[in-house]
């Protein structure tokens, strides 16, 4: 069993609920590269005094540019900033994928045993011409039932060597492996959520499918806030997301109203309203990458840094455009309203 106690019939301590979850940026010192824990720790409690949940050492987190222990590192100042704040109920769920198997399980173990309560793991994608739907269920097959708390698949053709899992075989591994309890579709295929949040939605999914820990569900999440509306009329549960970072109550707000809406449509116009900022802000924040997210928490709030090289920050020029961009001025007044402060 893992050391946070959450494995097995024992149940699950911090259920993964729908909602919006939110990629943690991992923060370097500028003269070391070296993490930058306080900014962490600092950005870990905001997003989650928005009712937004970490994930942490994912792609926005640069977990590519992390050594293992570095990832345990964060895990423990996730976790603690959590609890000094707060919000012992809130989740941890943290980025375990690699290059192999063997070193995805290595990576999921050490992260279980330092505190997280799930795994989100990549599709390995160095050798993506050779790994054929058969070896892709394998991993994750193998991955879900080696490790000692429940996986979430991400999928994310463009991390991923451009491979990208089909509704049907995420459907598959959600049916026949009950240690996995979600998949994140930065994909963008709303069709794709459609198709595996209906089956998910099956009256008879639970009962004939139920989960390794007895108090867990699937999730169908999206990698992106554009479709938090039309997700939630398909059965989906909300996204995991780094635009998040920059807004997390925006995020939180049009998922609450995105639910509301679903059993009383007089909700609807102000989501679709809402929905229709975040959507041009996440276009176009997108496109900056993470050195983008983090030009933007940098001036908003007054942490973010640069990322770890080889990539580069955004140039001054291209920094000012985004921040003075309609689409993220839209965005940030729209934060500052609902957050209540003059100031974000």
């Amino acid at each position: 069993m893992a050391a946070n106690g959450i494995n097995g019939a024992h149940g699950v301590s911090r259920p993964l609920k729908p909602g919006i979850y939110a990629p943690i940026p991992s923060f370097f010192l500028p003269s070391s590269e070296d993490l930058d824990i306080p900014s962490f720790e600092a950005h870990v409690t905001r997003v989650a005094a928005a009712g937004v949940a970490p994930l942490i050492a994912g792609s926005m987190g640069e977990a590519i540019h992390l050594s293992h222990a570095e990832r345990v590192k964060l895990i423990h100042a996730g976790r603690k900033a959590l609890d000094n704040a707060g919000f012992p109920d809130i989740p941890t769920i943290v980025g375990t994928g690699a290059g192999s198997t063997r070193e995805t399980i290595e990576l999921t173990n050490e992260a279980a045993a330092a505190g997280a309560d799930y795994a989100i793991v990549i599709t390995s994608g160095y050798f993506a011409g050779a790994l054929n739907p058969k070896a892709l269920k394998a991993f994750y097959v193998e991955v879900s039932q080696k490790s000692p708390i429940p996986v979430i698949i991400y999928n994310f053709p463009s991390a991923s060597g451009g491979i990208d899992l089909d509704s049907d075989l995420i459907t598959e591994l959600a049916r026949e492996c009950p240690n996995i309890v979600g998949v994140k579709l930065t994909c963008g295929n709303v069709g794709k959520l459609t198709r595996i949040a209906d089956a998910i939605a099956d009256p008879s999914f639970a009962s004939k499918h139920p989960r390794t820990n007895i108090q867990s569900s699937f999730l169908v999440l999206g990698g992106y806030t554009d479709f938090v509306v039309p997700s939630a009329f398909a059965n989906g549960h909300g996204a995991i997301t780094g635009l998040a970072n920059v807004a997390p109550y925006s995020i939180a707000k049009v998922f609450q109203l995105s639910e509301a809406a679903r059993k009383d449509l007089t909700f609807l116009p102000e989501a679709q309203h809402l929905q229709g900022i975040i959507a041009r802000a996440d276009f176009t924040i997108a496109q900056a990458s993470v050195a983008g997210t983090k030009f933007l928490i940098e001036k908003l709030y007054g942490y973010g840094g640069a990322p770890r090289k080889p990539l580069l920050p955004m140039d001054a020029a291209a920094a000012q455009a985004l921040w003075e961009h309609p689409h993220t001025q839209a965005l940030v007044n729209l934060e500052r309203e609902l957050n209540g402060k003059r100031r974000v």
